[in-house]
């Protein structure tokens, strides 16, 4: 792992842009513009086709690069709508529910032409995959479900306060944990983009297992991270609660579930809970691991990702 950080904070610049003439999985950066909405993503690799919907909502995609899947896999990283001044809804920050994201993400992988690709969501994408396989299944043919849970709202909320309790008790005396605290607080208050980066870097001890036993290492993937401001409130400025419990009982998509031991936003009780509700699925658990399995224990994610893509047959 003792490059594994590094890489990811220095390869956040993709090469290449794309226009209307040139293939939509050929290397690089790629736009596609929807009413008047353009939404980017960046390919890297070669193999079956795997979107990539990072986290947030807000955070900036180039945290969720994974150099060892684009050995076997075309990974299309998407740039959610929103994140970029070109991508912004006319009632930004507001109006980026699952349902849209959904739609924008439909439009994607028609734009791309493979006739079936994997899903892969990270975090908030997590949840917008969920979404995805459930109400628009036809181009799938898996979808992964990373650092997911099944609901947000007051249980959500009560289960992350215990993990920070849980962290805080773990590390009570080390002189970061104030300034992590801090930055939790401070989430129900964020309202500007650098208010929202600045969190985001500010939380990210405790989003990782092992932050403070190789802080030299995680350091500059902390500074790395980038956000913009995204309300999680819809036009009309109602919040986008989920609840997916009964709807993913009738999910028929091969579906693979991944999580971190010591993820205090979306822990394993909640992994084990999407793994029990949908039939069929598959579980990985990563035991030294935190919000960021991809680059903790990025082989193991490698091979429980590879293998799930090569046994439910996107390779044909």
């Amino acid at each position: 792992m003792s490059t594994t950080a590094n890489t990811a904070a220095n390869t956040t610049r993709p090469s290449g842009s794309s226009d209307a003439t040139t293939a939509p999985l050929s290397p690089g950066t790629h736009a596609l513009t929807v009413g008047g909405i353009t939404q980017r993503y960046h390919v890297h690799g070669t193999g079956p086709v795997c979107l990539v919907h990072p986290g947030g909502p807000g955070i900036l995609w180039d945290y969720l690069r994974m150099p060892l899947l684009e050995q076997h896999l075309t990974m299309v990283y998407v740039e959610p709508i929103g994140t970029g001044a070109e991508s912004r809804l006319p009632s930004h920050p507001h109006g980026y529910t699952r349902e849209r994201y959904s739609r924008f993400l439909e439009h994607l992988i028609n734009r791309l032409g493979a006739p079936k690709v994997y899903l892969l969501g990270h975090s908030h994408g997590a949840f917008v995959a969920a979404h995805h396989a459930v109400h628009r299944a036809g181009r799938l043919a898996g979808v992964v479900l990373y650092a997911g849970a099944p609901v947000t709202g007051p249980e959500h909320g009560a289960e992350t306060g215990r993990m920070v309790e849980k962290f805080a008790a773990d590390h009570a005396g080390h002189p970061g944990l104030p300034g992590v605290l801090a930055a939790f607080d401070a989430m129900s208050r964020i309202s500007s983009d650098e208010e929202t980066t600045a969190v985001a870097r500010g939380v990210l001890p405790a989003y990782i297992a092992d932050y403070w036993d190789d802080e030299e290492l995680w350091a500059p993937f902390r500074e790395a991270v980038r956000a913009v401001f995204v309300s999680g409130l819809d036009e009309h400025l109602r919040p986008d609660i989920v609840d997916d419990r009964v709807a993913l009982k009738g999910l028929d998509v091969p579906a693979l579930v991944v999580g971190g031991r010591h993820d205090v936003i979306c822990g394993v009780r909640w992994s084990e809970e999407l793994h029990e509700l949908i039939p069929d699925s598959r579980l990985l658990v990563l035991e030294r691991s935190g919000h960021f399995g991809h680059l903790e224990e990025p082989e193991l994610f490698d091979r429980a990702v590879s293998r799930f893509v090569s046994e439910t047959g996107a390779g044909a």
